[in-house]
């Protein structure tokens, strides 16, 4: 079996960009770390397959993304469709916010992240238990 989450090679650049960190990230982690959101652990700067997710939950198989100025550019934009469509196939959801939405409505912004690993949390523990469908 191929191993998709934080594949040994991609250590370093995993390392660099927590050290590194944007603003925007360095903010919303605040509100991540330590389970404080719906009670669910996030990483940082997590691999999974080719790619490095800025915030991730294995128990609720979400993603989280946070786009600067870049994100805008075809290039960019076409790069973030096969991303998600990797990350898709793997059965993980991605939610992506504006780095200036983190400035602008933290709050909403961590509410809307409480909202989907929530209902994560559900679909996740009907699937594993036939019983509660």
């Amino acid at each position: 079996m191929t191993r998709i989450f934080n594949r040994k090679r991609q250590k370093p650049r995993r390392q660099q960009l927590r050290n590194n960190a944007t603003s925007a990230e360095r903010l919303l982690w605040r509100y991540l770390k330590d389970s404080q959101v719906a009670g669910v652990k996030f990483r940082r700067q997590h691999g999974i397959g080719p790619y490095i997710m800025d915030f991730f939950s294995h128990e609720c198989m979400l993603a989280i993304e946070l786009d600067g100025a870049t994100h805008s550019s075809d290039t960019e934009v076409e790069h973030d469709k096969k991303r998600e469509q990797f990350i898709s196939n793997h059965g993980i959801t991605t939610i992506r916010f504006a780095n200036n939405a983190v400035y602008a409505s933290l709050e909403s912004l961590v509410a809307r992240i409480e909202e989907v690993a929530l209902e994560r949390k559900s679909e996740l523990a009907a699937r594993s238990h036939p019983s509660l469908r």
